[in-house]
């Protein structure tokens, strides 16, 4: 079995292009959340919540070469910069990307919000059917990311795209990381894209799992693990990791920023809504198993704790009975909202910041923990410093869907 190394990663968050911004926003423990109420325009009356996290700064489309461009809406763009900039950061030459060696696994809950309203509004509001342009069904499609990322860097691998909600961009890197560790790939671009919209700030309105008593001071909210959280705040971003075998590392003497040793995802069939305590323990330690590790040797937990009521108390059971109260943890969507198929990656390069650092990140907003996670060691408000040689980073999404990676230093 190959080892797996992460050797490059870029971001798109709501802090602003590139990950620079994602770590300042992050370690200034600084809220991205903001009130929505004038984007929402006419159609505010009609949501509870009013708070989202935005890009505070979009990429440019015209970044993108026009040939492109063209079959690409929003999401697709904010997944192209996401690409560009970890191929960048990894110091891939163009010979790298363009061999059959190099695949991609990217993710998104959906094709793009924006084009799809836009093609039925085409068809709908004209009176003799208008048409569409050509481009729309390429912006729509739900493989539009893995589809448009691979035609405008010349990708020749493998291409898969994953779409299962808040696990999306985890469920990438985890089926990346199989890949390459079976062999059939050697370098491997992986990650997720979120645009914003105000039907996904609607759906999780409906479904009565978004904030809505912290409008009026949106930097108060989401609040993981918190007891007055009232629910999760949508974010927009991209991200993406470059992933590859131990030998292809090696043999450009490339810089490594990490090592996945474990990755495991299962199914929760008991509700569509959310995943039960038990599920998310035997995922848990089925991803321990694969990294042939044990709960004692994880230094730091980055929970997914989206601030929903059940959600967050199945969490912290589950993290407590599979870690009890020793192993710090802290969930990062206080800071920035969930960010959906985004969320995973953006939050693993922020783990992975944290570990370079040696200096952990708290719960923004959380101040006084609900019951069921009141025995957790949760990262002080301050910040802590702390060594993590391994940590977990777990995601969780509708449909009872779970996924948690392992990752370490790299060590000889």
């Amino acid at each position: 079995m190959n080892r797996v190394l992460i050797t490059g990663y870029g971001a798109v968050s709501p802090y602003g292009i590139g990950a620079e911004k994602l770590f300042a926003g992050l370690f200034a423990n600084r809220s991205a959340v903001v009130n929505i109420r004038d984007w929402l325009g006419a159609r505010a009356p009609a949501f509870h919540c009013q708070v989202a996290a935005p890009l505070q700064e979009s990429p440019d489309p015209r970044d993108v070469p026009r040939t492109f461009r063209r079959n690409m809406g929003p999401l697709a763009i904010l997944a192209y910069r996401s690409c560009v900039d970890a191929i960048a950061h990894a110091a891939l030459p163009e010979s790298a990307v363009g061999s059959p060696g190099f695949g991609i696994v990217y993710s998104s809950t959906s094709g793009s919000a924006e084009a799809l309203e836009e093609s039925f509004r085409a068809y709908l509001e004209d009176t003799l059917g208008g048409v569409p342009n050509s481009g729309s069904f390429f912006k729509i499609m739900s493989h539009t990311c893995t589809a448009n990322v691979a035609h405008a860097l010349g990708l020749r691998g493998i291409a898969y795209s994953v779409s299962s909600a808040c696990a999306s961009s985890t469920q990438s890197i985890g089926l990346a990381y199989d890949m390459l560790r079976n062999g059939a790939q050697e370098m491997i671009l992986c990650g997720g894209s979120e645009e914003m919209h105000p039907l996904t700030v609607l759906i999780f309105d409906v479904l009565q799992a978004a904030s809505w008593k912290f409008n009026d001071s949106p930097s108060r909210t989401p609040r993981p693990f918190d007891a007055l959280r009232d629910g999760t705040v949508c974010g927009a971003g991209a991200g993406a990791l470059v992933l590859e075998t131990e030998a292809s590392a090696r043999r450009r003497n490339a810089r490594i920023l990490g090592e996945i040793v474990g990755y495991a995802t299962n199914i929760d069939p008991t509700s569509m809504a959310q995943s039960s305590k038990e599920s998310i323990v035997a995922c848990l330690r089925a991803a321990l198993d694969d990294a042939g590790i044990g709960p004692e040797e994880i230094d730091y937990v980055n929970a997914h704790a989206t601030a929903t009521l059940a959600g967050d108390v199945s969490e912290a059971q589950a993290i407590e009975e599979v870690f009890g109260p020793r192993v710090p943890l802290s969930s990062l969507k206080g800071h920035m909202g969930h960010t959906l198929a985004a969320a995973g990656v953006l939050e693993l390069v922020g783990s992975l910041e944290m570990m370079r650092r040696g200096r952990l990140v708290p719960s923004l907003n959380l101040e006084s923990p609900c019951p069921e996670a009141a025995g957790l060691n949760h990262v002080p408000a301050s910040g802590s410093d702390t060594r993590v040689r391994c940590f977990v980073k777990n995601s969780f999404a509708f449909g009872g869907i779970n996924a948690v990676l392992v990752v370490k230093e790299f060590t000889e």
